[in-house]
């Protein structure tokens, strides 16, 4: 073979080689390119879960009093506003109005008007004998059936600091409250009761 042949062949297969390599390149900087996309989509969906609204929340169940029948479930979801509390319950006094209240202790056990535990409130607020404390959260009123559903928005407790409801009682009382009273006003004993819970 003529040397110039031989410089040709081996040109052919020096070109040969780098479109080897340059298809090789191309597979990798395809894969390069490839995991790159799947990092950036794992990030961003990261970032989505990372901040997303995750509400701070907590339920009750309620259960009855000795003597009593009202039941139901009370759902509180921290809002920009307060704390949203949705109330559902049955076999309640029909057409009757309730104070639903939280009060200190966690406790159902010790439900009669002596033993139940003070209504919460910060010991700042009560220093004040007029002033309205946290815990009350206002009256709910039963329909024809005894059942009562719907939500209070309580603009001084939370579910978590100071203000915080978690882990105390949340009770419906015999009588409702007088929010126009010049002093506390007497709701008698609790008819349902629960605890609140994360």
């Amino acid at each position: 073979m003529s040397p110039s042949m031989r410089g040709n062949v081996g040109t052919l297969g020096a070109d040969g080689r780098e479109e080897d390599r340059m298809r090789h390149r191309f597979d990798g900087s395809a894969l390069v390119a490839m995991i790159a996309m799947t990092a950036c989509s794992a990030l961003l969906s990261g970032c989505g879960i990372l901040f997303q609204n995750h509400e701070k929340r907590a339920d009750a169940v309620l259960k009855p009093t000795p003597g009593n029948t009202a039941r139901g479930t009370i759902t509180l979801i921290e809002r920009a506003d307060g704390v949203q509390v949705t109330y559902n319950l049955t076999d309640m006094p029909p057409n009757s109005d309730h104070a639903l209240e939280v009060h200190e202790r966690g406790d159902c056990i010790a439900v009669t008007d002596q033993d139940t535990s003070p209504v919460f409130a910060l010991q700042s607020d009560r220093r004040h004998p007029n002033a309205r404390l946290e815990g009350e959260l206002g009256n709910i009123r039963s329909d024809a059936t005894g059942a009562a559903t719907g939500f209070i928005v309580a603009t001084d407790v939370s579910l978590d600091g100071v203000r915080s409801v978690i882990s105390r009682a949340i009770m419906l009382h015999r009588e409702a409250t007088d929010p126009y009273a010049m002093y506390p006003h007497n709701v008698g004993p609790a008819i349902a009761c629960g605890v609140i819970r994360r």
